[in-house]
């Protein structure tokens, strides 16, 4: 799957990826094997107070062009605080990849973005639900705390 995300990226995007970046933890394998399909190292970013940062002695060297890697993005929130803490550590996030957009088209990462596939799930108002939805209980799963 990585390397037909790899081969959707424009070449002249790809061959200007220096660094591979993805998000822990979801984004972590699919983020390692798109650094073996484009040839290039690969890190993540991990949330140990709430905020992505790079730890466990990564480092990233001053304007280097990274590709953020995810397997889901949904809302685009997680890509977008991602790619802040990539350009706090000095790096300049060129684009971004997922394998699956489940944003129904809305995610802006503020990049050129580069799924392998894209899903449409309809979302509603929770006034505005469908009979047979209503009557299923609400869950909010994920690795965010429920609100």
């Amino acid at each position: 799957m990585a390397r037909a995300l790899a081969a959707k990226i424009p070449p002249q995007l790809r061959e200007s990826i220096d660094l591979v970046v993805s998000p822990a933890m979801g984004g972590v394998i699919i983020g390692h094997e798109m650094g073996r399909a484009l040839g290039r190292a690969a890190l993540f970013v991990e949330r140990p107070q709430g905020l992505f940062e790079l730890r466990r002695g990564f480092r990233l060297e001053p304007g280097q062009r990274v590709l953020l890697v995810e397997d889901v993005v949904t809302t685009g929130l997680s890509s977008r605080e991602a790619i802040d803490a990539v350009e706090k550590a000095g790096g300049q996030v060129i684009a971004a990849a997922a394998l699956v957009d489940r944003s129904n088209g809305t995610a802006d990462l503020g990049v050129p973005f580069t799924p392998l596939i894209r899903i449409d799930v309809p979302a509603y108002s929770a006034d505005q639900l469908p009979p047979e939805l209503e009557a299923i209980p609400a869950i909010k799963p994920g690795s965010r705390a429920a609100t």
